[in-house]
This record gives structure tokens, C-alpha cells and sequence, in this order.
């Protein structure tokens, strides 16, 4: 009977583990690109900030001063985007969210932010929401549009 010799079951373990993490899809974006709620929400109550232009990539725009796109899976509606975000300068401050679902799932958000990337923008990020835009920011309180 042939023996296995730990290090051989080592190295085939960690041979598994660099296969299988090949495979995971990286983001589009980069942490610095990811804009949490709270700092938005201060942004958007200081009269005195500059305000960034948001857009609701999703079903549908409840954050305040959020223009709405809709679904941003759907190709008429990142045209609709590419229309909107043509008309700022490359420099202008853009965030886009959804919130339809937990992030990680969400259809919408990824076409929306590659749109941005291809028009080069320099100053997008996209809103970290990862569970819903109720629970990331509608049940804190942050301010919504009427």
C-alpha cells in the first residue's frame, strides 16, 4: 500500500483553492470607488457641499436629488444614462445605485458603472448597498426624495 505524504495533500489543497479563486468574477470597481451611505447621506444634508450627481440605476430613484434611469440591465436605460452623463464635464462627481437586491446579485449596477468607465469619468463611484436600499438606507434615516 502506497503511502500519501502530507505535504503531496498540502499542496493539492492549495492547488484546489488557487483553481477555484481564478474563477471568481473581480469586480468592476475598486474599493475607493465604493461610496458608503453615511457619507452620502452627510454629503447630501450639507447645504454647503458640493452635491454629486446621482442616478438610480434600479427600479426606482428614492434617494434624495437621485435622477432615475431605471434598470440599468436593460439596454434602452444605459442609453438613457449615456444621454444623461454626456452632457457633464468628465470631472463631475457621479455616484450610482440600485438596491434592488443584495449587491452582490444586483443585474443593474455593473452595466451602469462599465458605462461610466467607457465614457471616461474620473470621479464616479457606485453606492455601497449591500443588503437593499431599504436596509442600507432608507430604515437609517438618510434622506429620500419626496
Amino acid at each position: 500500500m502506497k503511502t500519501i505524504k502530507p505535504w503531496s495533500i498540502a499542496t493539492a489543497v492549495l492547488m484546489l483553492v488557487l483553481v477555484i479563486s481564478s474563477f471568481k468574477q473581480a469586480e468592476l470597481w475598486t474599493k475607493q470607488q465604493l461610496l458608503e451611505p453615511a457619507d452620502l447621506a452627510k454629503t447630501l444634508n450639507d447645504a454647503k457641499a458640493p452635491q454629486p450627481f446621482i442616478y438610480s440605476v434600479g427600479p426606482q430613484a428614492v434617494i434624495k436629488n437621485s435622477i432615475d434611469i431605471g434598470p440599468g440591465m436593460e439596454p434602452e436605460n444605459i442609453a438613457k444614462l449615456k444621454l444623461q452623463a454626456g452632457k457633464l464635464p468628465k470631472t463631475a462627481d457621479i455616484v450610482i445605485y440600485c438596491g434592488c437586491c443584495p449587491f452582490a446579485n444586483c443585474p443593474n449596477i455593473r452595466p451602469a458603472f462599465r458605462l461610466l468607465k467607457e465614457m471616461k469619468f474620473k470621479n464616479y463611484k457606485v453606492l455601497n448597498l449591500p443588503h437593499n436600499v431599504r436596509t442600507d438606507w432608507i430604515s437609517k434615516g438618510y434622506p429620500t426624495s419626496n
